[in-house]
């Protein structure tokens, strides 16, 4: 397993890593998840939906929107991920990641391997930054060819819910306290963003502290700041949530990069 934050825009982090009996809970991430497959497969669910992945192809999984992982074979899998930020992709392709996230595209996953290989080795940022240029046309080549998809008026309180979660990552809120400020009965309120993303708000905030503890961990930061900078109780509290999420601890996290 490895990880890391390259100098170059877009790119909020590169991971990779080889798992054979993990099993990523469901979550989300507020970047986009662009994979390979290197050995093996992957099975996951996209906003309810079985999918999988595996070499030559490219997956693509949108932000926001919740997704599970776990070895298609009893050999794991070997992924090499990037995840990029909104000055790639922004979200109006969200739906159209949703309903095809998997790309048939050799040159794609090429020019993907390509990149991974500038990302490796410091000095090579204007590499890497020409590669990224070319992957981002060709996927929003693959994705205009997609049907955008239609807003869901109903889901108006989910997503403001989820706004309100992002507004307060660090800090949180409790269930009455959002209840009341969107006007909304809790169960109601809870039972609509489950419908409309997949997940309960307590593991969808979870899963965004964990995705900010990563970037702190990348930057050097000790797991004992971190776990209350990005709004876990403590340390322990952390390294439980981070192990269901990644099968390491945030020490063991922040040694990769």
């Amino acid at each position: 397993m490895k990880a890391w934050t390259p100098p170059v825009p877009g790119i909020a982090e590169v991971f990779h890593a080889h798992f054979v009996d993990h099993v990523y809970p469901s979550h989300t991430h507020d970047t986009w998840t662009l994979l390979i497959v290197d050995d093996g497969a992957i099975r996951y669910d996209l906003e309810r939906h079985e999918h999988g992945t595996l070499r030559p192809g490219v997956t693509l999984l949108p932000p926001h929107v919740p997704h599970d992982g776990r070895a298609a074979t009893p050999e794991g899998f070997r992924k090499r991920v990037l995840y990029l930020d909104s000055s790639i992709l922004d979200h109006r392709w969200v739906g159209a990641a949703v309903d095809r996230p998997e790309l048939p595209d050799e040159l794609l996953r090429e020019r993907i391997h390509r990149l991974h290989g500038a990302l490796s080795h410091p000095g090579d940022a204007l590499e890497a930054e020409s590669r990224l240029a070319f992957i981002r046309e060709r996927l929003i080549g693959h994705l205009r060819l997609l049907p955008l998809r239609q807003a869901d008026a109903g889901a108006d309180v989910a997503n403001r819910l989820r706004q309100l979660l992002d507004e307060r990552v660090v800090e949180g809120i409790t269930l009455r306290e959002a209840a009341w400020t969107l006007d909304c009965h809790p169960a109601h309120l809870v039972r609509a963003f489950t419908r409309r993303f997949g997940l309960p708000p307590h593991a969808y905030l979870t899963g965004r502290r964990v995705d900010a503890a990563r970037r702190l961990l990348l930057a050097g930061q000790p797991p004992s700041e971190v776990a209350v900078a990005v709004g876990f109780y403590d340390q322990s509290h952390l390294t439980r949530h981070f192990k269901r999420h990644l099968a390491t601890t945030p020490g063991r996290y922040a040694a990769l990069s």
